[in-house]
């Protein structure tokens, strides 16, 4: 009776949490449709545009839920943060970066997928094929984070607006060429991601790890792959988080004495280098002399090694956050501001000045679904692949920054979040591959003990034999032979177990293939169950409305 108390107080604990969590997430989609109709009141469809803040409210919640994670889950999983400090740190910068770096005026229509001009300037279909793709995406996410599985939220929309085009206007709608792009993405970006990983993290193995005096080796190496790291997310937040709002960047900027930056509209890859590198260098000279200064705290241990990795991933957490929401923030509120502009405007534009409250629906539902709901993903992420150390995680963290500049200027289309997960399965992988040898020498000398044992069991047993036949044998022979019953029990464990050891050690994975095959199989569903699920959304709207 105590144990089913205990389990009815624990489900009425846990049921009580979730719906409050429900009862939040409901509050914000209420308000922000609330506020919509409101202040909308004097405009024909205003009630679609009330329907379709909701709608995005919902989809930013489960990019908050989904996405987010990639940016701090190896970070939680190396123990480098906790996840309440994780949630708060990703949920600021997410919303930051949205509101300050979102920009004014996005594409409506994600990468260029569909031709809008097949709609004829005929607004009602619009309306309703963006409202399908919004929602298909936002179901299939928030479908795709019960399951644990961590897919791309700019493919999920993609597939929205692919299918709800289709289904409005036929095939001949998408752009089958952007689409193929798209598609090769899934195998570019979790390969780049993974190859980029496992070489810092192999690079750093190398030079510290591996070393005996670990500590020198820190002191040398450590202030270079911090620097590196600098440089690095200092370009990709240039290029990609600042662009939006480079011309008052650059302002501020030419206020500083001894530099001046052309005004342009969005930073160049040279202007992003430059600033990354100064960047740096001071970041180079300040971890070096803090290690210096050290001397008595640092121990010959990679434990040591790995605590000097913590305090720059948390900056590679809040960075990373920051360029999603500036970045990501358009698959939530895009379409949203595509329905906006052709309620208000009563047209079809393919771009859309987004008003702030829209901006606003978008970061803050991101960091809300975020505080929510992305415990589950960021779990997934840091610990349920492989497990992380502060050092995996900072290749990690490396390889999703690295990867989206040198594709952003070749041009390939990548995902944040197959990068992030790809560079998971890379430190993985490496992991086992370095212990390959190691294992190789252990079965070699597991299966040179076999052998040895065998024989020695084969002459007991023929030694056991001979006194068996043996006539009129004496008291010293019958002890003989119990020593001998003794020895060959012995020596059939000691196979045994030595035969189990090695099919242990085949076995040791530190990557879980259950885990690849779910979210790879995520992956390639993404773009086609978005598609079907928001074509057949549109007919259901469609069907209503005439």
């Amino acid at each position: 009776m105590q144990t089913i108390k205990k389990l009815e107080e624990e489900a009425l604990k846990k049921s009580g949490t979730d719906f409050a969590k429900l009862g939040l997430a409901l509050f914000f989609m209420v308000a922000v449709l609330t506020y919509s109709f409101l202040s909308n009141g004097g405009i024909p469809n205003n009630v679609f545009l009330a329907i379709a803040a909701l709608i995005g409210a919902y989809m930013a919640m489960n990019i908050g839920a989904n996405d987010v994670a990639n940016n701090v889950g190896p970070a939680v999983g190396s123990k480098a943060m906790t996840m309440t400090m994780a949630i708060i740190i990703a949920a600021v910068f997410e919303a930051s970066g949205a509101l300050i770096a979102g920009g004014e005026v996005v594409k409506t229509i994600k990468k260029g997928i569909i031709d809008i001009a097949a709609f004829g300037g005929d607004a009602d279909p619009f309306i309703w094929a963006m409202m399908a793709a919004l929602l298909a995406a936002a179901l299939w996410l928030n479908f795709a984070t019960m399951m644990k599985a961590p897919v791309s939220t700019t493919h999920s929309i993609v597939g929205g607006v692919m299918g709800a085009g289709i289904a409005a206007a036929g095939f001949s709608i998408v752009s089958w060429s952007t689409m193929a792009k798209i598609a090769a993405s899934w195998v570019i970006s979790p390969v780049l991601g993974g190859v980029i990983a496992a070489a810092f993290l192999f690079a750093i193995k190398k030079s510290i790890v591996f070393k005996e005096d670990k500590v020198n080796a820190a002191k040398r190496y450590v202030p270079i792959f911090v620097a590196l790291m600098s440089w690095a997310f200092v370009t990709y937040l240039t290029l990609k988080g600042l662009k939006k709002i480079w011309p008052q960047v650059v302002d501020i900027l030419n206020f500083i004495p001894l530099v001046s930056i052309e005004m342009s509209k969005k930073p160049s890859f040279l202007t992003a280098l430059t600033l990354g590198l100064v960047v740096a260098v001071l970041v180079y000279l300040a971890v070096k002399a803090k290690l210096n200064a050290s001397n008595n705290r640092l121990e010959n241990s990679k434990a040591s090694v790995n605590t000097l990795f913590t305090i720059p991933l948390i900056f590679a957490a809040a960075l990373l956050s920051f360029a999603h929401g500036a970045n990501d923030v358009a698959n939530a509120v895009g379409p949203l501001a595509a329905i906006n502009d052709a309620v208000v405007n009563g047209g079809i534009s393919s771009k859309a000045t987004i008003p702030l409250w829209v901006m606003a629906v978008g970061g803050l539902g991101i960091a809300l679904g975020l505080a929510l709901y992305g415990p589950k993903l960021i779990k997934t992420v840091g610990s349920e692949i492989t497990e992380l150390d502060q050092i995996r995680a900072f290749s990690i963290a490396m390889a999703a920054s690295i990867t989206v500049i040198i594709a952003s200027q070749l041009g390939l289309p990548v995902s944040s979040t197959h990068i992030a997960i790809g560079g998971v399965f890379g430190v993985g992988f490496l992991r086992e591959y370095l212990q390959l040898t190691e294992k190789t020498n252990t079965i070699e000398e597991d299966l040179s003990l076999i052998d040895d044992e065998k024989s020695q069991l084969r002459a007991y047993k023929a030694e056991v034999k001979d006194l068996e036949l043996k006539e009129g044998k004496s008291q010293d022979d019958y002890k003989r032979l119990v020593t001998l019953f003794k020895l060959i029990e012995d020596e059939s464990k000691l196979i045994k177990s030595t035969k189990q050891h090695i099919k242990r050690v085949k076995k040791v994975q530190y990557v879980k293939r259950d885990a690849i095959k779910k979210i790879v199989a995520a992956w390639i569903i993404t773009v086609p169950v978005a598609a079907v699920l928001a074509a057949t959304l549109f007919y259901t709207i469609r069907g209503i409305m005439l």
